[in-house]
């Protein structure tokens, strides 16, 4: 699965991609919806999707394949935007609903209680779906590696430029390998934005993207 958290945003609160649900207030072109709860509710339907599929994998197919199966998420890092507790918070929650609730922290969690990160517990309340102990026991450890894509990072406060941050990259591979007890990781994608390039001389000479390709190594090379 590539990207769970485009899919349940675009198509089920912003209303932007297929199928096109959200709530009114949201965006005046959608034609039913509701995104205080659907996304969540994608977002949990998919997980199981997801669980099940990794089931029927490792029973029928793992033995004669030897193959891995696992999970693509997208994330950006979040850096508070102060050292005050509060710009702390604000960093952790961004981090809990990108990377933990739509990216699927349950199945990245080895612990005998599944469940989605405590903020979320705490804001959205009953609108966040609730895990059946044999839905716990499927999701559990339900992948063989992580793809992490990563392009940029932003200041929990919110700022509306597309930022260069190769640490963020960083960053985020050190927390998911201490987070989530040192899985496999792909990153499966980063990139940069640019104006469009019209001429061939310039998209053939381009040292801004090389020298953005430098240092998002030298910064999965200092996540090692």
């Amino acid at each position: 699965m590539n990207e769970p958290y485009i899919y349940t945003l675009g198509g089920y609160d912003l209303g932007k991609l297929a199928p096109g649900r959200c709530s009114s207030w949201m965006n005046n072109g959608c034609p039913d919806g509701n995104s205080a709860t659907e996304p969540y509710i994608v977002a949990h339907v998919m997980l199981l999707c997801h669980a099940q599929t990794v089931k029927l994998y490792r029973e029928k197919y793992k033995m004669s394949q030897k193959g891995q199966i696992g999970i693509v998420l997208i994330s950006f890092w979040f850096v508070p935007y102060s050292k005050s507790q509060a710009d702390v918070r604000a960093a952790q929650r961004a981090l809990d609903f990108m990377f933990g609730c739509n990216n699927f922290a349950p199945i990245l969690i080895q612990l005998l209680t599944v469940d989605y990160p405590k903020s979320m517990r705490t804001l959205v309340g009953d609108r966040l779906p609730n895990f059946t102990d044999e839905e716990a026991n499927l999701v559990k450890g339900s992948y063989d590696f992580l793809g992490i894509n990563y392009y940029t990072s932003f200041y929990a406060t919110g700022i509306p430029e597309f930022r260069v941050y190769p640490r963020g990259l960083k960053d985020l591979l050190i927390y998911t390998k201490q987070k989530y007890k040192n899985p496999s990781i792909y990153i499966t994608e980063c990139g940069m934005s640019e104006a469009n390039i019209t001429t061939i001389e310039r998209g053939t000479n381009d040292p801004q993207r090389i020298r953005f390709y430098r240092r998002h190594l030298l910064a999965v090379r200092q996540a090692i």
